[in-house]
Formats: C-alpha cells, structure tokens, sequence
C-alpha cells in the first residue's frame, strides 16, 4: 500500500510554508491563488503542485513583493522570478524551501541540484549551519504534526548523511595533529538521530584529531573495548531522545562509574534531552555541551 502524502489540509500548508492558515483563505477568496480540491464528503485538500505555489508565493512575500502583484503574474513566471531573487540574494531560506520540497517529492535531483548551488558560494560548514541545522528543526516539527510521513524524513536525512561522509572524507587522508588524543563518538540504546554526531565528527576529524565513530545505539559495555586499544578517550554522546528524561542521571552515573572513573577518559555529551538534568551536578569527568559550537571551540 502507497502511504506517502501527496495531499495536504490547509494546517499542513501553515506548517510547511510558515503562512498562517486564515491569510492563505484569505488570498484564495481574493486573489484565487490556490484552488483547493474536495473529497467525496466536501472536506478540502491541496496537492503538491498547490503547495509548490504557496512556498515560492511566501518566498515572494518575504522578499518584499505585495501578494496583490505575486496574483497577477502568470503562473509560470512565479518560479522564474523566485529562481531569480534567489540567485542574487542566495538566500538561505530558499534553499530550506527546495530542499524541503525535494523531501516531499522524493525528488533527489532538486535535492543535489539546490546543494551544488550552495556550495558554490558555501563552504560545507556553513551550509550545514546555515541551512541543514535549520532545516532539520523544521523536519523535526513537521513530523511530530503529522505533515510528513517518516519516509519523507529518512529520504532527506539519508541525502544529508551522504554530504556529512563525503566531506568528512576530504579530511580522512590529513596527517594527525595529535595522534594521542582520541575521539570515540556513540549514540546510546535505542537512540537513532545520528546526524549531529556525524557532523561532530567532521569537525573533529577537519582539526586532524583521531576520531572513532560507532554511531547508533550503542550498548555502554562495548564502549569498555576501546579502553584495551587507547588510554585517553574523550567519549562524545547526543542525546536527542534517548535515555528518558528520568533515567539520564542514572545513566551518565553508570557511565561514569563503569568507563571513566578509572584512567583519564572522559565523557562529552550534548542534545535536547540535557534540557532536563542539571549540568552543574554532573560527575567531575563528564561534561554537558550546549552546542555543537561549543565541542568545536573545546577541541
């Protein structure tokens, strides 16, 4: 059975545009610029070429066109002239708009093409901060609404991960600069979003460290084999949704009690979920981060 979305309620519109749902009623009675279909019981639903509209017709607004100009424009020549503001301006918001309608048509040709044209201008850093990071926070509340499908989601994070390993690979054959100090990075049990650690480890990798990574859900007792090869570790965890809210402490506790207390290694964690413990009261060798800036500026 085909469950991918390809129609849309006026609420998915509002979440995947950023334009509230009583203005896009508005210019659909006054300037016709959406024509909604009906289902058999009269509820009202959009397809991707309506949403296609209203994402370059926001992308207009935004950029200073009046929706009373974006409505007499044939409409062949709404996506020209989106094609050309963002040229001039490369505007980072449009980028997030292509690649997210590449997510939504399972498009992997917009996908690479929206890509190349960054990073023309970009380097993979800053696309990765100033596009991915905000594109991925959309994604996450797309998914949590019920927008998107998790198929839409696994295709643009699986495109994304291919970008993170093809440059972190530019960077593979760099001569170390510190061959003792060594980076394992690990999701814990049942913790899948590995994006940001991939990323983490680019950038411990561009800075010529020796970097490990594991990647998802890693069992804690495995993380002990590496204490056989090396003898100072910096571990470094995300915590997006794993562990639980109430067993964070008891983990970083165990952590701390079966890996690290012996030796100088240490653990570097950082995600969502550190939201609800105390930083402050951590053990000595284990230190929370707010951001992947600041594991960066550590390093």
């Amino acid at each position: 059975m085909n469950n991918i979305k390809s129609n849309f309620s006026i609420k998915d519109l509002e979440n995947l545009s950023g334009i509230k749902a009583h203005t896009i009623r508005i210019w659909e009675k006054r300037y016709n610029l959406l024509e909604p279909e009906r289902t058999d019981t009269n509820i009202r639903y959009y397809n991707l070429s309506s949403l296609q509209k209203l994402m370059n017709v926001s992308f207009l607004n935004e950029n200073g066109y009046k929706i009373s100009k974006i409505a007499a424009l044939q409409k062949d020549k709404i996506p020209a002239l989106v094609r050309e503001i963002a040229l001039k301006s490369n505007e980072n918001n449009y980028a997030i708009q292509s690649f997210k309608f590449a997510m939504l048509n399972f498009d992997q040709f917009l996908f690479y093409d929206t890509y190349n044209k960054l990073a023309k201008e970009k380097t993979f850093k800053s696309i990765f901060y100033d596009v991915f990071i905000p594109l991925l926070s959309e994604i996450g509340l797309l998914w949590q609404t019920d927008t998107i499908t998790p198929a839409h989601e696994h295709f643009i994070s699986t495109l994304i991960r291919q970008k993170i390993i093809a440059s972190t690979e530019t960077f593979q054959s760099a001569n170390q600069n510190d061959s003792t100090k060594t980076f394992v990075l690990f999701l814990p049990d049942n913790e899948v979003h590995e994006l940001g650690l991939m990323f983490v480890n680019h950038e411990i990798i561009s800075k010529g460290y020796h970097s490990i990574l594991l990647g998802q859900s890693v069992p804690m007792n495995s993380l002990l084999d590496l204490l056989n090869h090396y003898d100072d570790v910096t571990y470094v965890s995300y915590f997006t949704i794993k562990p639980e809210k109430d067993d964070i402490e008891s983990y970083l506790n165990e952590f701390e009690e079966k890996i690290i207390s012996k030796g100088t290694s240490k653990l570097w964690v950082l995600g969502k979920m550190l939201e609800h413990i105390d930083a402050d009261s951590l053990p000595k060798k284990i230190r929370a981060f707010k951001s992947i800036d600041e594991i960066v500026e550590e390093l």
